[in-house]
């Protein structure tokens, strides 16, 4: 008897969701594959069913990727795009995947494979009626981030900007995605050589962020932590002092989930305040640093 296109449609709903977000990996696994053998199944019948078999094989993908199983999810998706293709499926559903393939290969580390998976996504994104440029700009992003890492700072300053152009356009000039990539163009002037520059962007991500999340918000630390370098790559290490200090102070709020950043811009702060011969102040700092850490792990 045919499978009907409603049930297919209920088997790959399923309980999946539900199971993974309970933590039974096994059982959502299982359903998952389940929803995909009878999609399979349905194709063999009506090849109009090809659409079910590309959900089916992007749910699965999406579940072994939040199981932890990303190297298994990567067959899935290059399979749901090739049958998303013979399909004919539109753009939404292109980019979807295109998408999540992307970003995958991109947390794998197989950068060269990710960027011209991204650069579809984001023509699929931008050719939708109407486009889609706040996820676009925010797949730009990702890309930039990844040309940052495979030292082609121009092609990453190229993204970076036209990311902003498009989520200043989608999202106003003062939003959290806006800083964020602010302060990400600020760090590739900065790894650049271009210290000027980085000390502009990271100043116009400040901006938005203390207007947005306010003075103690730890992305403000952030912030502040980025300024203390570039000042100090400028040669104004009073106005580096400053900023560490007041990222330390937000910080040191925000313990125990912050210790980590709190350790690494601390020692920073004594790595700068060594290097202009404050030894007393760094030494006084140290003693206070392993005081609030060694507070942050009882809590913690």
């Amino acid at each position: 008897m045919p499978v009907s296109h409603l049930n297919i449609n209920a088997i790959l709903q399923g309980e999946a969701g539900e199971l993974l977000a309970a933590g039974k990996i096994d059982e959502a696994l299982a359903e998952g594959e389940k929803a995909l053998a009878t999609a399979r199944e349905a194709f063999k019948i009506e090849e109009r069913h090809r659409a079910l078999v590309v959900q089916a094989l992007e749910n699965l993908a999406e579940i072994k990727r939040e199981a932890g199983q990303p190297e298994a999810a990567r067959p899935l998706y290059e399979e749901a795009l090739d049958e998303a293709l013979k399909a004919q499926l539109e753009q939404p559903v292109l980019a979807q995947i295109r998408t999540s393939l992307a970003t995958l290969l991109d947390n794998l580390g197989q950068a060269a494979e990710a960027v011209p998976v991204y650069e579809q996504a984001i023509k699929d994104l931008e050719g939708m009626t109407p486009p889609d440029m706040q996820t676009a700009g925010q797949l730009r992003n990702n890309l930039a981030l990844t040309y940052k890492r495979m030292d082609k700072f121009a092609l990453a300053e190229q993204h970076y900007l036209r990311a902003l152009e498009a989520l200043e356009g989608s999202e106003g000039a003062e939003s959290e995605m806006v800083a964020s990539i602010c302060n990400n163009l600020g760090g590739l002037y900065y790894a650049a050589g271009f210290a000027d520059q980085a000390k502009d962007m990271f100043e116009d991500a400040m901006n938005v962020r203390l207007k947005l999340l306010g003075p103690n918000h730890r992305d403000v630390a952030q912030s502040h932590s980025n300024m203390a370098t570039v000042q100090h790559e400028l040669g104004d290490n009073e106005g580096a002092q400053r900023s560490y200090e007041q990222a330390l102070r937000i910080l040191e709020t925000h313990m125990p989930q912050e210790a980590e950043s709190y350790e690494a811009i601390g020692n920073d702060y004594i790595a700068l305040l060594g290097s202009i011969q404050e030894d007393r102040k760094a030494a006084a700092f140290q003693k206070r640093m392993d005081k609030v850490l060694a507070q942050a792990k009882t809590v913690a």
